[in-house]
């Protein structure tokens, strides 16, 4: 199962240029069951914005968590996935006095089962960000209703190490791209000095590799780079294992 997150900053590239094809191609190379997405466009009359257009060229099923208007265009964070979307919610972590932010979650019915995505998008600000994650890690929207893992995927903009870190580390797993990825900063996209997008996960989610996306079309597509990882399902792998073995005995 690879799971992406890609700040496509509104599909504009570092050479100024709005391509939302140009994602498409990043996209489409990667082939990912999952993709978070964050600052992009949604339509909400009918017609195809940037969301609805990757979601159809890459032959995925789409979520949108609207966070605010631009320009009267619905903007926030999307979510593709492969597989049925089954129930979407959308969580406001938004402090007062701030640019609005949000957190989309997403229910997937996988092969291996129910899978819960959250899609962050946090704020610039230290303290913004404290508030954002005491405010996420205490919502029912984390912790009702689910009946498989979690994943939160997204651009994080925790430049150092700092409470919101250390709070998500608490109650999950962090992909540690240093023992996959020799080059971990992902922001911005043609000189990263910065570790801005993360993902989290828990058990029985293990992490398999993880790959910074960093060629000559991703560099300039946007801002930031795709940060993608390909997990295994240890419960469901070892259930698939059993079934092989079975069978085999059934043929011998």
């Amino acid at each position: 199962m690879k799971i992406v997150t890609y700040n496509v900053h509104k599909c504009r590239g570092m050479d100024g240029r709005i391509s939302v094809e140009r994602i498409g191609d990043v996209l489409e190379r990667l082939d990912a069951d999952i993709i978070a997405l964050q600052e992009i466009f949604s339509s909400e009359n009918g017609q195809e914005g940037q969301l609805e257009y990757l979601a159809r060229r890459l032959g995925r099923e789409k979520a949108f968590g609207r966070t605010r208007y631009v320009r009267r265009k619905a903007y926030g964070n999307g979510i593709l996935s492969r597989w049925p979307i089954v129930n979407t919610e959308r969580i406001d972590i938004s402090r007062e006095g701030r640019e609005r932010r949000g957190c989309l979650r997403a229910d997937i019915d996988t092969p291996a089962g129910p899978l819960h995505i959250f899609n962050i998008h946090m704020g610039t600000s230290f303290f913004e960000r404290r508030h954002q994650v005491r405010s996420l890690l205490s919502r029912r929207e984390l912790e009702e209703g689910l009946e498989g893992p979690r994943i939160l995927a997204g651009d994080f903009n925790e430049w150092l190490r700092g409470l919101p870190t250390r709070m998500l580390a608490e109650r999950f797993e962090s992909l540690n791209v240093e023992l996959h990825i020799r080059r971990r900063r992902t922001y911005p996209g043609l000189l990263p000095f910065l570790h801005l997008d993360h993902i989290y996960f828990e058990k029985p989610l293990h992490v398999v590799t993880a790959e910074l996306v960093r060629d000559p079309l991703s560099l300039v597509a946007s801002d930031h780079l795709p940060l993608a990882a390909s997990f295994t399902w240890l419960s469901y792998a070892r259930a698939s294992s059993q079934e092989r073995i079975d069978a085999i005995a059934v043929e011998g």
